[in-house]
């Protein structure tokens, strides 16, 4: 259990996919749909052996949270590839970074269409106690997905403020692992960095968190390890964010468990 002085902080900026809703697996899946295909197509025009697309790997490792065309950019510099970077309207089939982020989005957004994406009620029950408690809540995600998603599960509603891969590119605001929008997300609430908590999935997350000076800095080890969100700037991290227990107090109220962590 990681117990959080909930008074220190007025508000709390959470990222979408892996620490709301299980959409993470859904870039990774779609993105190998893309790479599978180029780096086969890639190899066969040069006549040299790339390594395949490893979700595990190059998803978590080098994708995870950054914005759509980085991302792409990232994995596609891992194996010596590097595509002119084009335009975001490049069409799906052009062989521009652009083009292929395009081809993964079209991917992505069929997949929403023929399936409802689970959300962890853990997440959703620590935001709702939150605002009951007069906590202003935020999402910050890199996902130009991100309204629609939240629309088709039914929680739109619960954020005060949103910043997403969108409005982030339509006012060219660095995405992370730069802290701009986190930034600006709490420049909107009227809330000072360091009384504001981020809680994210990705190492590029929790480097933007750090690098922002927030108050705390919250990884969700779902799948990746906790050592990498350490590393990465995280002062929690958690499986769930069904571990976190608030409380008002400075300490642990008496009778918590000896391993109980408080962070102030």
């Amino acid at each position: 259990m990681q117990i959080i002085v909930e008074d220190k902080y007025d508000a709390w900026l959470f990222d979408l996919d892996g620490v709301i809703t299980d959409t993470a697996v859904w870039h990774g899946v779609t993105w190998k749909q893309v790479f599978d295909e180029f780096l086969g197509q890639f190899s066969e025009r040069s006549g040299v052996t790339v390594e395949p697309f490893q979700i595990e790997i190059d998803y978590v490792n080098l994708m995870n949270g950054k914005p759509r065309y980085e991302g792409g950019d990232s994995f596609l510099r891992s194996r010596g590839i590097e595509l002119e970077w084009g335009a975001p309207d490049d069409p799906a089939e052009w062989e521009t970074v652009c083009g292929l982020g395009n081809r993964k989005n079209l991917f992505y957004n069929e997949l929403l269409k023929t399936a409802v994406p689970l959300v962890f009620q853990t997440s959703v029950d620590l935001i709702r106690r939150l605002s009951d408690d007069g906590k202003s809540v935020a999402i910050v995600s890199s996902s130009t997905n991100c309204e629609t998603i939240l629309t088709a599960v039914g929680i739109q509603h619960l954020f005060k403020a949103k910043m997403d891969g969108n409005s982030a590119a339509e006012r060219m605001i660095p995405g992370k692992p730069e802290p701009d929008t986190f930034l600006e997300v709490a420049r909107v609430l009227g809330v000072r960095p360091n009384r504001a908590v981020v809680i994210d999935d990705t190492v590029s997350g929790v480097r933007a968190g750090r690098a922002g000076k927030f108050g705390l800095v919250v990884g969700v080890a779902r799948r990746g390890t906790p050592e990498m969100l350490f590393d990465g700037g995280a002062d929690v991290v958690v499986r769930d964010l069904g571990e976190i227990q608030l409380v008002t107090e400075q300490e642990p109220r008496k009778g918590e468990a000896d391993d109980d962590e408080t962070h102030r």
